[in-house]
């Protein structure tokens, strides 16, 4: 059963990844998490931006786990790679367009105003773009050609998020899987 404290950030994790950080009240929080008021701050001293940090390093964690498990069963990396993008319009498409990446939709909110919630950010992103870096260059890729196409791949998956929320269409992340796909074939073919 999940403590006080991590329903707390489950919670928050889900709001702000449903309606943004801006948008979620400290009241629905612990209501959602169904708290008492008092332990948001006996857990989070520092208030809301606290609990976004630590929240946005939960779910950062949380969708790494979503790296082996695409990449371990595909036949080769390619696969993967493809697999990914075709796995994340899949998810968005059965979510009505409402769940894509908690991480970025926090960062574009939060990243010019708050520096911890940066910061927070900035490491998960970090976190991912070596899992997905240590992917490649294990395939045989150089590392600094493993990471540059991982922080391509990380671009355009977030890039495509936001035009197929937008459009209302999966097309934008089918058009950057494959796209990805094939850079990393060209890039193992060099």
């Amino acid at each position: 059963m999940p403590t006080t404290r991590d329903r707390i950030v489950e919670s928050s994790a889900e709001l702000f990844r449903r309606q943004g950080y801006a948008a979620t009240g400290v009241k629905q929080i612990v209501a959602e998490a169904q708290a008492p008021f008092g332990s948001l701050y006996h857990f989070f001293p520092g208030g809301k931006e606290q609990l976004g940090a630590e929240a946005i390093r939960t779910s950062g964690a949380l969708y790494e786990q979503l790296i082996p498990a695409v990449f371990d069963p595909a036949p080769d990396i390619v696969t993967a790679v493809r697999d990914f993008f075709a796995g994340a319009a899949q998810h968005l498409k059965e979510t009505d367009y409402a769940d894509a990446c908690p991480i970025a939709t926090i960062a574009l909110e939060v990243s010019s105003s708050s520096e911890p919630m940066r910061e927070a950010c900035a490491e998960v992103f970090e976190s991912w773009l070596a899992a997905g870096a240590a992917r490649l260059a294990g395939a045989g890729l150089a590392p600094s050609r493993a990471r540059e196409l991982t922080i391509a791949m990380l671009a355009a998956l977030e890039g495509a998020f936001v035009l197929a929320r937008a459009l209302r269409s999966t097309h934008p992340l089918e058009i950057a899987g494959e796209l990805a796909a094939n850079a990393v074939r060209a890039a193992l073919d060099e």
